[in-house]
């Protein structure tokens, strides 16, 4: 570590963090002897073994199982492993500042740098966050849990151990409800759910910056001991698309919670993805781990791209290989980083600087002597917790009569749920009529410049007002598209203000009207017959000249009656 240089210490504060006691341990005893009676100290701490199964139905872009009596064909087993950075202002031992983009090396206590002496606190905050994430996702929450070191040298690992949870975690055992379209068409929504191992606590690296150039690394320690949630999964999923949907549901579920940001693009959401393939009923096949995968498009494809990958090596008679991989975006395969046939001797150890961490149940749980504001008590949190996105889907189908998948995409795109809501409010159209406008107009819109909900050049009260116009009979609804489009492009521009300066409003004059409707029968014949012949159909192109004529300012019911008169 030649080249790290430290721009700014900061000494570690006492604020956001509990006061622990930190015991001392026999500096003569040597790590490996301590791993040898971890055993003794924790007789269940080794990891669940996961289970051998497979999920009900797979993916519907697989082909479908045939007969019984045709082979089986192989399909993929996904299990996630997803680290998510705990929304906090300082890290989970140091009191040092959490700032994504800070200069480097400047938001480094001595905790962080690994100097001798220095002891952690622990951040009662991300404890806290921890229990909310763990009770949200129905996970059993350990009134004790322990911190474990686990050493691997890293450059960016100033202490050559990273402080986890491995054998006593903070919650255990919950489960994830995640929600995707399936069907013929895409439109029917489809509830899976993936089982949760657990969630532990622990510290991030550092960053490690690799100049090429100069064939040095540059080694920024600003990340080093941010606080994370580890989610361990399940192998319960089977394809890219699955696992995408979960994920989002998480990023969903931490962002309302305030536990997480999930913001992937800075690092806030990183999912490994454990993969292989096998045939259904028989052992899980050797699998492969995708690693540091920031974005749920990118995830998707990855898994995708791997399950493939491992099917073709299957097919061709070779053998997967028990390997660390990395998703590239440019060409969208994976790539090899390193084997790990050899298993890595990690020596985890109990960490001897924390006592064991306690939780309580509720006030009257808390011990003679705890100062409650200082104690992290799991039915206060129960209390707070909000409310999560699936009970939002399920209140904005109730409330409005909305299809499952419309609430689907409402509650997926941050902000449109209040969008949406915010419409209604402001106007009388019927909630089914403003979910199109909103999910198609909007959504479409922003889809294509690449804008969230918050950017939006059409205010909520703007469209509100565009819809009154329509409902109420002044304008129609192709001319109500078309000033959309102008008020996306004018922003600042009413609809009102739009339809008087280009004159769009509903002609009004049914004498105009007629005389439009018979020049356009006079001049279709042919289409005249085709109606008195009885094909009802051809009555929608005459209705089209004539809009074309009126610049789509013409009452739709009008013109049909007009025209079946004049017709029959």
């Amino acid at each position: 570590m030649s080249n790290v240089s430290l721009k700014k210490l900061q000494l570690p504060s006492p604020s956001e963090h509990f006061n622990m006691a930190a015991p001392s341990v026999a500096a003569s005893e040597l790590l490996h002897n301590i791993n040898k009676q971890i055993s003794t100290l924790y007789p269940k701490a080794s990891r669940a073994i996961r289970r051998i199964g497979t999920t009900s139905s797979r993916c519907y872009s697989q082909p479908q199982r045939r007969a019984e009596s045709a082979p089986q064909q192989l399909v993929g087993v996904v299990g996630l492993e997803i680290h998510a950075q705990i929304n906090s202002n300082t890290k989970l031992f140091s009191g040092s500042r959490v700032r994504f983009s800070a200069p480097p090396n400047s938001l480094v206590s001595f905790f962080d740098a690994s100097l001798p002496g220095t002891l952690p606190v622990l951040n009662k905050r991300c404890v806290e966050a921890a229990v909310m994430t763990g009770l949200a996702l129905n996970c059993t929450i350990n009134k004790k849990s322990v911190f474990d070191r686990k050493h691997y040298f890293y450059a960016d690992l100033p202490a050559g151990y990273q402080i986890t949870q491995q054998r006593q975690p903070i919650a255990r055992d919950g489960t994830l409800t995640y929600s995707l379209l399936g069907g013929k068409k895409r439109s029917q929504m489809i509830r899976k759910t993936v089982n949760i191992i657990q969630i532990q606590l622990e510290q991030d690296s550092g960053k490690s910056l690799h100049d090429e150039l100069r064939s040095q690394t540059l080694i920024d320690l600003n990340r080093a001991g941010v606080g994370l949630m580890e989610l361990v999964m399940e192998p319960d999923m089977s394809c890219g698309e699955e696992a995408a949907a979960a994920v989002r549901e998480l990023q969903l579920i931490l962002q309302a919670l305030g536990t997480c940001q999930g913001n992937m693009s800075e690092g806030q959401l990183r999912v490994d993805a454990n993969v292989s393939v096998h045939k259904p009923g028989e052992p899980l096949g050797i699998r492969a781990e995708v690693k540091n995968i920031n974005s749920v498009r990118y995830l998707a494809r990855a898994i995708d791209y791997e399950i493939k990958r491992q099917i073709d090596v299957v097919q061709r008679g070779g053998t997967v290989q028990n390997e660390t991989r990395a998703y590239d975006s440019k060409s969208g395969g994976t790539i090899p980083m390193r084997d790990k046939e050899g298993l890595q001797d990690y020596r985890f150890m109990p960490e001897p600087n924390l006592p064991p961490l306690i939780v309580y149940e509720d006030n009257a749980s808390l011990p003679t002597g705890v100062d409650a504001s200082q104690a992290v008590v799991v039915q206060k949190i129960r209390e707070r917790l909000p409310e999560l996105p699936s009970v939002k889907r399920d209140r904005l189908v109730e409330t409005y009569g909305i299809l499952p998948e419309h609430s689907f995409t409402l509650v997926n795109e941050d902000g449109l749920v209040e969008y949406f809501e915010a419409v209604l409010k402001a106007t009388n159209k019927e909630p089914r009529k403003v979910i199109g406008w909103v999910t198609n107009e909007l959504l479409g819109h922003l889809k294509q410049k690449d804008m969230s909900v918050n950017q939006s050049p059409v205010s909520p009260s703007a469209l509100s007002e565009l819809l009154e116009l329509m409902e109420t009979g002044h304008i129609s609804s192709s001319v109500a598209k078309q000033v959309f489009q102008e008020m996306w492009v004018s922003s600042g521009k009413t609809a009102s203000q739009i339809i008087h300066e280009q004159d769009l409003g509903l002609v009004s004059d049914t004498s105009q009207l007629q005389s439009i409707c018979q020049e356009v029968v006079n001049s279709h014949p042919d289409e005249v017959q085709a109606i008195r012949n009885g094909n009802k159909k051809v009555l929608n192109k005459l209705m089209g000249l004539v809009q074309k004529e009126t610049k789509g300012r013409a009452d739709p019911v009008i013109v049909r009656k007009m025209l079946q008169e004049k017709t029959s």
